[in-house]
């Protein structure tokens, strides 16, 4: 069975087709913020129809950079890209192409499929974190994501780590999400992520911060591993050897905790590989 998995971010968006676990089709563009919600739209239209006329598909998974009501299948907002609040993406994409669609949130999406497909293999619980435009946080243990009692559980990138740091686009000051996400990264450093992780200095203080997340949930959560997706994870040893180092560091001296902290192994395509298996299981599983 073929599926259209889609990853829908701040930064950039991914299509892919599926034919079993096979990646056959792939598309990835950057997002125009400012476009909103219906220029989004009319591109994964514009896309999903042409594949559909040609390698066709049966189903659909979605992974969304933002909360989303999982029980009701709809989004409730974005706080980088307007028009999202209460949307049924899932509804639009039935209507649209005439196939069942499953939707969660894309760190969510991107536990499932480092869990079942890429990193987090044989590690159970597993937290995966994306650390991209934003910051998000999926727990996944047992074949299952931990969503909470309203599917908001997991994220991490509201947690407030600086009471006293700068204003978050939520409205809080200090968040985890402010302090180490790549929107911000650029906009306080005038550099692009991939620049600044050249500078060790400027990583040996960043680590710092980010530690402080991951020790709140190394502590909270006891994950059998901590696997690390989204753009700065790109960065490789230059941020993972420091990270670890400082991690441990700051871990409480009783703490038993595993400090297994490693990079996304699907690169960009975690996401994309979770919505095939939320895809696959349907609305009722994961």
């Amino acid at each position: 069975m073929k599926t259209l998995a889609i990853d829908i971010g701040g930064t950039k968006f991914s299509m892919a087709v599926f034919d079993g676990d096979r990646m056959v089709e792939r598309e990835s563009r950057s997002t125009d913020a400012a476009g909103g919600r219906d220029w989004m739209l009319a591109r994964i239209r514009e896309i999903a129809l042409a594949w559909q006329a040609g390698i066709g598909f049966e189903r659909c998974g979605i992974g969304f950079g933002g909360p989303v009501n999982f029980a009701a299948q709809r989004i409730a907002l974005s706080t980088h890209v307007g028009g999202w609040r209460d949307f049924l993406l899932t509804g639009w994409v039935r209507d649209l192409l005439g196939v069942p669609a499953v939707m969660d949130n894309d760190a969510n999406a991107g536990a499932i499929g480092e869990g079942e497909y890429g990193a987090g293999r044989g590690f159970s619980p597993l937290f995966y974190m994306t650390v991209s435009t934003g910051i998000g946080g999926g727990i996944y243990d047992d074949g299952r994501v931990w969503r909470g009692a309203d599917s908001y559980g997991g994220e991490i990138g509201h947690l407030t780590i600086r009471p006293d740091g700068p204003d978050c686009l939520c409205g809080a000051r200090g968040c985890y999400e402010r302090m180490c996400g790549g929107l911000w990264l650029e906009r306080d450093y005038g550099k692009p992520a991939r620049e600044l992780f050249r500078d060790p200095e400027f990583v040996r203080r960043y680590v710092v911060d980010l530690a402080l997340g991951l020790k709140a949930a190394l502590m909270l959560l006891n994950p059998a591993r901590i696997v690390i997706g989204g753009g700065i994870a790109k960065a490789g040893d230059a941020l993972f050897l420091p990270l670890r180092a400082e991690l441990a560091r700051q871990m409480t001296d009783w703490s038993q905790a595993r400090v297994d902290v490693v990079p996304a192994a699907l690169g960009d395509d975690s996401v994309l590989y979770g919505a095939l298996a939320l895809a696959r299981s349907g609305s009722a599983g994961m």
